[in-house]
């Protein structure tokens, strides 16, 4: 039967797998850190990597899903270490760094993140939303990379950072944390690319579109847009992997960043009118 959501979906988002026989001997006996796996994106990650003779550790909150996780994965090929870990707690965090020197880190992949939308009206009180998603989406991936670039130096590795295409285009109301502190990480790591490159570390993003996660479930508007599965984003990162492009986005992203700079005045007036009908 014809799917007209379908065929937009692949017209939107075409997907190359990687080959899978390469990224196989690439990462044969690799380290790789992988953060905010207990589901979507990350999951999905993990079960594709699985079928790798490497050592994945896994990080992320819950640690039943991380245990059911390594549990299920037991069979396969891949080596799998779990560390349950708020990212936005300090001395979690420091305590997983310190933690991750008993490894030889190869790659890190920095999947964890924090979405919200909420008008600025309704965020007068509440600090505490700029605070965690700063602290998840920006000051955690900072720390994590400046304790793992040594190893990462030593072993000619790679940096991908999941970030959304929401960083490359013109910002939008009610999502002022989320965008404001995924924008922040993306701009430290292409800040930091020449002199990481420089030293023979690989550095890649993927500019993810929407994606049926969790994440995205409590934004309603959400589930009439096109959106790629958790493991069709998973496949991009892994492409990535074996291609070590520096990064990966809709092929029709560069026609939305130019519309987003010539028209940036009519998209505010649409922001406003659209809040308006809200109202």
């Amino acid at each position: 039967m014809f799917n007209s959501s379908n065929l937009l979906n692949c017209v939107l988002f075409p997907i190359v797998k990687p080959n899978y026989s390469k990224l196989n001997r690439q990462l044969e006996n690799k380290v790789i850190v992988i953060t905010g796996t207990s589901y979507g994106i990350g999951e999905s990650l993990v079960n594709l990597l699985a079928n790798i003779q490497c050592h994945l550790i896994l990080v992320a909150r819950t640690h039943d899903k991380l245990i059911n996780i390594q549990q299920s994965l037991a069979h396969k090929k891949a080596k799998i270490d779990i560390f349950s870990v708020d990212l936005r707690e300090s001395e979690q965090l420091d305590n997983l760094m310190t933690n991750l020197q008993r490894y030889s880190v190869d790659i890190l992949i920095n999947n964890a993140g924090k979405s919200i939308c909420r008008p600025i009206l309704q965020s007068l009180s509440r600090m505490h939303d700029f605070d965690r998603t700063m602290k998840l989406n920006y000051y955690a991936p900072v720390k994590l990379c400046l304790a793992l670039i040594p190893h990462l130096q030593r072993n000619q590795g790679q940096i991908i950072n999941v970030s959304a295409i929401n960083v490359l285009l013109a910002p939008t109301a009610n999502w002022a944390a989320y965008q404001a502190s995924k924008t922040a990480f993306d701009q430290w790591l292409n800040c930091a690319r020449p002199e990481l490159e420089n030293q023979k570390i690989k550095v890649s993003t993927a500019y993810l579109p929407l994606v049926k996660t969790r994440m995205i479930e409590p934004t309603k508007i959400y589930k009439r847009f096109p959106a790629l599965q958790a493991d069709e984003a998973a496949a991009i990162i892994c492409r990535l992997l074996q291609t070590k492009k520096h990064q990966y986005k809709p092929w029709w992203t560069i026609i939305v960043q130019l519309a987003s700079l010539f028209f940036n005045n009519i998209w505010v007036k649409l922001n406003r009118y659209f809040l308006k009908k809200k109202l």
